[in-house]
């Protein structure tokens, strides 16, 4: 069976890739090998296009999905792999996005401060801000980096990123700043 550019199976990609191919070779009877390779080649190039294009359609996700496997990385040697879960296909505007990496991330700590016994609890509230932000800082440069290498990085998409960095690093430094509180609050134990 030979596919021609009039078969409604074939998109306008695959018929603008092989027309030179039909102009300069007679009709084929059978589909060789190199016919199939070809509708490969084609599909494999349609199907990264898509990506790239879904990608830059909804790249807050992308910066969420980034800086969750980087935070999952840096608390996997604690607890476990996947320790956060993933929420692809959520609310993704800047202020969702930002509560989900907050409330994700915030949540472990309690777990990591009893792995951390006999530490300073100022200390213990500093380092463990310190372990989420920076997993957080890795993949928001990461996930920038691919919006930028995919042409997207600029006007709606950047205002709205940038606010989900803003917000993410201002939840941070509310976290924070209320653990020092409450650890300045307790009661001294005699």
């Amino acid at each position: 069976m030979s596919i021609s550019p009039a078969s409604p199976a074939v998109s306008a990609n695959q018929a603008a890739v092989q027309q030179p191919l039909e102009k300069s070779e007679p009709a084929k009877v059978g589909y060789s090998a190199a016919d199939a390779k070809h509708q490969l080649n084609v599909q494999i190039l349609e199907a990264s296009a898509k990506v790239s294009l879904t990608a830059g359609d909804d790249p807050l996700s992308l910066v969420f999905r980034s800086a969750i496997d980087r935070i999952n990385e840096l608390l996997s040697p604690e607890f476990g792999p996947n320790a956060l879960q993933n929420a692809a296909g959520q609310d993704n505007s800047a202020e969702a996005t930002a509560e989900r990496i907050l409330s994700l991330s915030t949540a472990f700590y309690d777990g990591y401060a009893r792995q951390h016994p006999g530490e300073d609890p100022e200390e213990t509230a500093r380092n463990f801000v310190a372990l989420i932000r920076g997993g957080f800082e890795k993949g928001f440069g990461e996930a920038q980096n691919i919006l930028e290498g995919l042409g997207v990085f600029n006007g709606e998409v950047k205002s709205g990123v940038m606010k989900t960095w803003e917000l993410v690093q201002q939840g941070y430094d509310d976290f924070l700043a209320g653990k020092l509180e409450a650890i300045a609050n307790k009661p001294v134990e005699a």
